[in-house]
């Protein structure tokens, strides 16, 4: 806020004094409206302009409307106090031999109050009389959560000093991640800006299950802690005005404002909670500051003429960092001397009393309070912006100091300082051996941290990793793909949405499955399902659409069943791990099928598909308009030659590249079979393509290879090679046979492989197994039994990169030449670029003959002769150089 000179303190002291006036007589609401008629008033007559989104620098909620703290504050103290011991014990006993572990010591020490309150008080743990509330704990501070579950008996002393040891078993995971404690973390936050995101729609998710009566979510809560530097990462604030269009009232966020980041201050040159609060309450959030402590009520009470507020709207937030790392005279001198009615303030106060002015998040009366008011709000998202101290009490060991976040070591003065602050009950010797303390079995600590956990049902986290299994529809089912379209051409979506209808009308299945869509329905073919399922909102739909006299008009509905997120791709991959995650979160399966233009999934939101695999969700990733030469008017920002090669870094994501309608059923009915049936933490990518073709009936016995990875599509009498191929390519394959066959009297089988991604995983096992069992008989590969005994070199081409299709290299016995898409996408026709890219037919048949001629099987002048026969160039530039 920027300070004007005060002319007339007479005139100010008489507004101020009808506003407490009318505020004692009518109440704070009156008061509001008074001050917003005013201000409106105000502006109609060009005296001020528009409210800025910022109230004054302090707490939102003044000490006379705390409600009284519900337990014995001194008690609730001294237990925080031993949880933060046992975080530092953590930490540095991991880190004895060497810093070669590390670990974060000042992230929990600042935000202890934030969560121990939370623990304490207000989250829920998932039962009979409660769904349970969802915390996404930051990443920085997972010692602090083990330290609280060591007292509770949930993890004993011998793992919580494997902190960071995970190989052996038994050791903790340096951060949130459900993959490696699977009975404990909830949800994996440590990569910056994606907790605040997902918890978002998370929050939303709970509407819609809500709303579409597959669970009762209403009393349960998403709180979501992060840093206030995390809130520079795009994704941090990238959906906070869907929350706050949405009213999502069971969303809280917590933003522990430190005024730290990992190198130096957040917001050195302003103040990173007036912005923050900007943010929010212009994104429609309810925000609540928490600034200063209790210690500092009684200043403010006295501060008439407003001169320590305007002293504290004006000190930085490099300033407030500094004051913290200095002591009590420091503050003194230039925080309170810069004016003599401050200096006259604090001039009876000692040095040490004016140090111990605390703030708000440190002050665990002041977090209560705003943790319930947020509780009880109604109506929209609620943003509290703590102030803390990074480091807080590690004293020069790290508090408040721009070295602080790196700190992995404290030596035994700073420990035994730290054991005297917190007034712990710890021996010099067991400073000093670092030692994780735990309150006699009887004793008020301990009977109080079982007390308040039972109060509010049990311990946090928890996750389940099961829910009550779904039946998977026979491959009958599905019978139109099976069978082919016979003349009819149709695109490998088509064939998809086809398949996800006859899903959809499935009696068990039907409702749990969770379409979601950012902005592309009509491009996939699926605007139908807007009438038919309706699209969600909790509001409903408050207006009429312009296509209502249409057949398939836009229908918003409280109980839709789509999940249409507009152009935002991290939105909605946030929604498929919301609803993959469902039957751990909310004990209800829900089938997440998320369809996008594959360009924009994983080279867009790859940090979060880690995320999704962390998390094991459970769903269908449609990559639409696939290939790099498939979507090809678009140019080179939109076409995808590569994202088969992303998915294969994620290792429970199984990925397929179909060609045919009968080879995505088959594929769909087994994922379905996998996840919600046996329940496997896997979730599938499959790519789909835009171009229009036939397809043929299922090959009897082929299901087994689709599976595995590849099957022979098309064998030939008197075969010389074997040529594969996967996707629109598979096609450009069989014609590059025909080619061969017509043009130069070589016959060639064909084999589709759905998948190079799983035969290379399969491949990997089966060396492991035959290198550790060195004597006993090896075990072939899926491949190797597939092309056992099959002549020639074997040629593979497909609509991706070349290393998509070289992960098998090792396991084909045969001369192995690969074709594929390197480099940038661009416009032109589909056999303009397959030419330009040299994955056509007729770089197949020349692939094919140049192979051939090594061997003698061919002239050699027959690779020549394609060249001239094909009009190939043989000077053009590589495709991956243009």
């Amino acid at each position: 806020m920027a300070s004007q000179v005060e002319v007339d303190p007479q005139e100010t002291r008489e507004w101020l004094e009808a506003l407490d006036a009318v505020v004692a007589s009518d109440g704070p609401q009156r008061a509001q409206f008074l001050l917003e008629r005013v201000v409106g008033h105000a502006q109609l007559t060009g005296a001020a302009p528009a409210p800025a989104g910022t109230t004054p620098y302090l707490n939102t909620i003044p000490p006379q409307d705390e409600p009284a703290h519900p337990v014995d504050e001194a008690l609730e103290r001294r237990v925080r106090s031993i949880v933060r011991w046992n975080a530092i014990a953590t930490i540095l006993n991991a880190n004895k031999t060497s810093s070669e572990l590390g670990g974060h010591i000042a992230s929990y020490q600042s935000a202890a109050v934030l969560y121990e309150t939370g623990f304490n008080h207000f989250w829920n743990a998932p039962g009979e009389k409660h769904g349970g509330d969802l915390v996404f704990m930051q990443g920085h501070s997972s010692p602090g959560v083990y330290a609280r579950a060591f007292l509770e008996g949930r993890i004993p002393e011998e793992q919580m000093r494997k902190f960071r040891m995970e190989v052996g078993g038994n050791g903790l995971s340096s951060y949130p991640h459900p993959w490696l404690m699977p009975d404990f973390w909830q949800f994996p936050t440590v990569s910056m800006g994606l907790g605040p995101l997902m918890a978002i729609y998370q929050a939303r998710f709970m509407k819609y299950l809500q709303g579409r009566g597959l669970a009762e979510t209403s009393g349960r809560k998403v709180w979501a802690f992060m840093g206030d530097g995390e809130m520079d990462e795009p994704e941090s604030l990238g959906a906070i005005s869907m929350a706050g269009r949405e009213r999502l009232d069971n969303l809280i966020f917590v933003i522990n404002c430190n005024l730290q980041r990992l190198d130096g201050p957040v917001r050195g040159n302003g103040k990173i909670i007036q912005e923050l609060e900007t943010n929010f309450r212009g994104a429609g959030w309810n925000v609540i500051k928490v600034i200063w402590g209790s210690r500092w009520d009684s200043l403010l009470a006295n501060d008439h003429e407003g001169h320590l507020l305007s002293r504290m709207n004006e000190a930085l937030d490099g300033d407030y960092q500094t004051y913290k790392s200095r002591n009590g005279a420091y503050v003194r001198e230039h925080f309170f001397g810069v004016k003599p009615e401050l200096r006259a303030m604090v001039a009876d106060m000692t040095d040490d009393q004016i140090w111990a002015l605390n703030r708000g998040g440190l002050d665990q009366r002041k977090v209560y309070t705003a943790y319930k008011s947020a509780s009880e709000h109604h109506g929209a998202p609620t943003v509290i912006l703590a102030k803390t101290i990074k480091g807080y009490g590690m004293g020069e060991a790290g508090e408040g100091q721009n070295i602080t976040h790196q700190q992995k070591k404290m030596n035994e003065q700073a420990l035994l300082a730290f054991r005297d602050r917190f007034e712990l009950e710890l021996t010099d010797d067991q400073v000093k051996n670092l030692s994780f303390y735990k309150p006699p079995e009887h004793s008020p600590e301990a009977e109080f941290i079982r007390e308040r956990r039972a109060a509010l049902g049990g311990s946090l986290p928890t996750r389940r990793r099961k829910a009550e299994p779904l039946p998977t529809p026979d491959l009958s089912v599905f019978k139109s793909q099976l069978d082919g379209t016979g003349d009819r051409e149709v695109s490998t979506t088509m064939s998809f949405v086809r398949i996800l209808s006859t899903i959809l009308r499935d009696k068990q299945l039907g409702k749990h499955v969770v379409p979601i869509v950012p902005d592309e329905s009509r491009t996939f073919g699926m605007e139908g399902m807007f009438r038919q399922l309706g699209i969600f909102s909790q509001l409903g739909q408050l207006y009429t659409p312009e296509d209502r006299d249409q057949l398939m008009f836009y229908r918003e509905d409280k109980h839709g069943q789509v999940l249409q997120e507009g152009i935002n791709e991290p939105g909605a991959m946030s929604s498929f791990i919301a609803a993959g995650t469902s039957y751990s979160n909310h004990g209800v399966p829900t089938i997440p099928f998320y369809i996008y233009y594959s360009m924009f999934g994983f080279q867009r939101i790859g940090d979060l598909a880690w995320a999704a695999g962390d998390s094991r969700t459970r769903g269908f990733m449609l990559g639409g308009t696939a290939g790099r030469t498939t979507l090809n008017g678009e140019g080179l920002q939109h076409e995808d030659g590569h994202s088969h090669l992303v998915s294969a870094t994620i290792p429970n994501c199984v990925s397929y590249d179909p060609t045919y309608g009968f080879e995505l059923a088959v594929i769909i009915r087994e994922g379905l079979r996998r996840m919600i049936s046996e329940q496997e933490d896997v979730f599938y990518y499959l790519t789909l393509m835009n171009e229009n073709y036939q397809h043929p009936a299922m090959p009897e016995g082929a299901e087994e290879g689709i599976l595995r990875g590849m099957y022979l599509l098309q064998a030939a009498e008197s075969a010389k090679l074997q040529l594969l191929g996967s996707g629109t390519i598979l096609r450009e394959v069989l014609a590059g046979a025909q080619l061969l066959r017509d043009d130069f009297g070589v016959a060639a089988d064909v084999w589709s492989v759905p998948s190079f991604t799983e035969l290379r995983r399969e491949g990997m096992e089966a060396d492991r197994w035959n290198t550790l069992h060195p004597g006993e008989e090896a075990k072939p590969t899926w491949i190797e039994t597939q092309l056992a005994g099959r002549p020639g070199p074997v040629i593979a081409a497909t609509d991706y990169m070349r290393s998509y299709a070289d992960q098998i290299r090792p396991w084909v016995d045969a001369p192995y030449r690969v074709l594929g898409t390197d480099g940038y996408g661009r416009s032109d026709y589909r056999k303009t670029l397959r030419s330009f890219f040299e994955v056509d037919r007729h770089h197949v048949a020349l692939a094919a003959l140049t192979e051939l001629a090594k061997t003698g099987e061919v002239d050699a002048s027959a690779p020549k002769q394609a060249i001239d026969k094909y009009g190939i160039d043989p000077e053009r530039p590589a495709p991956w150089k243009i």
